[in-house]
C-alpha cells in the first residue's frame, strides 16, 4: 500500500502533465520540460534522500520515519492546491511531495530483503507492482477528479487520502530479528542524537559497487521519461485526452505484471541475469518500437507501434526497479545490504533529476501553416534508448565481477 500510494501517484503524475500544460494561470507560458521539473524533482527525491531515509529507519524504526513521510503527503499536497505561481508547484508538489514520497518508499524498500531469501525476487516483484497498481487506479481517478472537482480539490483529497494510507500501512513494518540485532550492534558505541547516514567504504571503492553506481544512474535518467510524456505523446497521435489517461493506466498495469513476472523468474535464473535482460529488453523496445512511431509512418501503424511500445517497455523496464534491491543483496550480501543500499538509490535520484528535464527539454514543438502544432519526440526517444542500451553495459560489467569473484553460475 506504500508503493500503491507514494509511487503510484508519481508514476501518475502524466495526468497533471498534460493537464498543467493545457492551463493558464499559474502555468501560462510554461514549457513541457519546465512543467515536468514538478514531477521530475518529486520522482528523483524519491531516492535522492535515500542515504538519509534509510540511517533514519535504522534508527528510530520504519514506522515512525513512514508515518512523518505520510503526514508530509498531506502537508505537500494542501500547500500544492494553494499555487498560484509554477515555482509554488515546483516547491510543494515537487519537493515535499518527493520528500513524503522517500520517507515511505525506502523503508519498505530498506526492510523488505531481509525478510525473504529463496523467493526474494517474487516478493519484491509483488511489494512493487504496487507502484504499478497505483499507476493504474490513481491515473484515471485523478483525470475524472481533475475534470469534476478542480485540479485544487484532487489535490486536497489526494493529501488526505495519501496520509491515512501511509500512516496505517506504516503500523505493519518492522525490522527482521537478525536486521534488528545488527542494527543494534552497530548502533553500539555512537553518540546519541540524529545520526548521518554511513555507507559501507570497503564496498563503495570496488568495481561492483561502481558498476551498479553508473548502471543504476543511466538506466534512472531514462527511465520515467516515457511514463511522464504517455499522455503527451499519444495526443501527438490524435487520441483524446482522455485516452491518453488510459496509455498511463495501461503502462501501469504492465509495470505490475512484469515486476511480478520477471521477479519470479529471477529467482530461478538469477536476479543479476535477470537485471541485464531488464535493461537490454528496454532499450531494445525503446528503439524498435517507440522511435518508429515518431516517424512518417501511416497513423495507424504508429498508433499500433505506440501501443506495443506502451506495454512491453512498462513490462521489461519496470522489473529493474524491483530487482535492484535483490540484486544488491546478492551481490554484496544482506548483512551489507542497509550500509550500501541508501547511497546507491540516491545516485538512482541524481539520474532521475537530470536525465528527465533534459529528455524533455529536448522535444521539439513547431507551428506549420497546413498541419498546425507539430511536436517531434525523436531527440527524446534516441536519448531514452541509448541511456537504457548504455546502462546494460555496466548491469553486465556487475555480474561479470560477481562471476569472478563467486564462479559463474546461471543463478547469480
Amino acid at each position: 500500500m506504500l508503493t500503491f500510494t507514494g509511487c503510484g501517484l508519481n508514476f501518475a503524475f502524466g495526468v497533471y502533465q498534460e493537464l498543467y500544460e493545457s492551463l493558464d494561470g499559474p502555468f501560462k507560458n510554461a514549457s513541457a520540460a519546465e512543467i515536468d521539473l514538478i514531477g521530475t524533482l518529486s520522482m528523483s527525491l524519491m531516492t535522492l534522500g535515500a542515504p538519509f531515509a534509510s540511517a533514519w529507519t535504522k534508527q528510530y524504526s520504519p514506522r515512525t520515519v513512514t508515518i512523518l513521510g505520510g503526514a508530509l503527503f498531506l502537508v505537500a499536497n494542501l500547500a500544492a492546491s494553494f499555487g498560484t505561481q509554477l515555482w509554488h508547484f515546483i516547491l510543494t508538489q515537487g519537493l515535499l511531495l518527493g520528500c513524503a514520497s522517500c520517507l515511505t518508499y525506502i523503508p519498505a524498500v530498506t526492510i523488505a530483503p531481509s525478510w525473504y531469501d529463496a523467493r526474494r525476487g517474487l516478493a519484491m516483484g509483488i511489494i512493487l507492482s504496487g507502484t504499478g497498481l497505483g499507476g493504474v487506479a490513481w491515473a484515471p481517478l485523478l483525470r475524472y477528479m481533475n475534470s469534476a472537482i478542480g485540479f485544487r480539490n484532487t489535490l486536497r483529497i489526494t493529501g488526505v487520502i495519501a496520509v491515512a494510507i501511509n500512516t496505517i500501512s506504516a503500523l505493519a513494518l518492522k525490522w527482521e530479528p537478525g536486521a534488528l540485532a545488527r542494527n543494534r550492534q552497530e548502533a553500539q558505541g555512537r553518540r546519541r542524537g540524529m545520526n548521518l547516514p554511513r555507507a559501507n567504504w570497503n564496498i563503495v571503492r570496488t568495481r561492483p559497487f561502481v558498476a551498479h553506481a553508473i548502471g543504476a544512474t543511466l538506466q534512472a535518467a531514462a527511465y520515467t521519461t516515457p511514463t511522464y510524456f504517455f499522455s503527451t505523446y499519444a495526443r501527438s497521435l490524435g487520441y483524446s485526452s482522455a485516452t491518453g489517461a488510459n496509455f498511463i493506466a495501461l503502462s501501469n498495469a504492465c509495470n505490475s505484471i512484469g515486476k511480478i513476472v520477471i521477479g519470479s523468474l529471477s529467482d530461478r535464473f538469477g536476479h543479476l541475469n535477470a537485471l541485464v535482460l531488464s535493461t537490454l529488453l528496454s532499450g531494445m523496445v525503446t528503439i524498435g518500437l517507440w522511435l518508429p512511431s515518431s516517424s512518417s509512418l501511416p497513423e495507424s501503424t504508429r498508433r499500433g507501434l505506440f501501443v506495443s511500445f506502451a506495454c512491453l517497455y512498462s513490462f521489461t523496464a519496470s522489473p529493474y526497479v524491483a530487482l535492484f534491491p535483490s540484486a544488491l543483496a546478492e551481490q554484496f550480501g544482506i548483512q551489507n545490504f542497509a550500509s550500501i543500499n541508501g547511497l546507491l538509490y540516491m545516485i538512482r535520484g541524481i539520474g532521475t533529476l537530470v536525465g528527465t528535464p533534459v529528455a524533455g527539454a529536448l522535444i521539439h514543438t513547431r507551428k506549420m501553416e497546413i498541419m498546425g502544432t507539430v511536436v517531434s519526440f525523436e531527440k527524446t526517444i534516441v536519448l531514452v534508448g541509448v541511456l537504457l542500451l548504455s546502462a546494460t553495459i555496466f548491469v553486465l560489467w556487475a555480474r561479470i565481477e560477481n562471476a569472478l569473484k563467486n564462479g559463474w553460475k546461471w543463478r547469480n
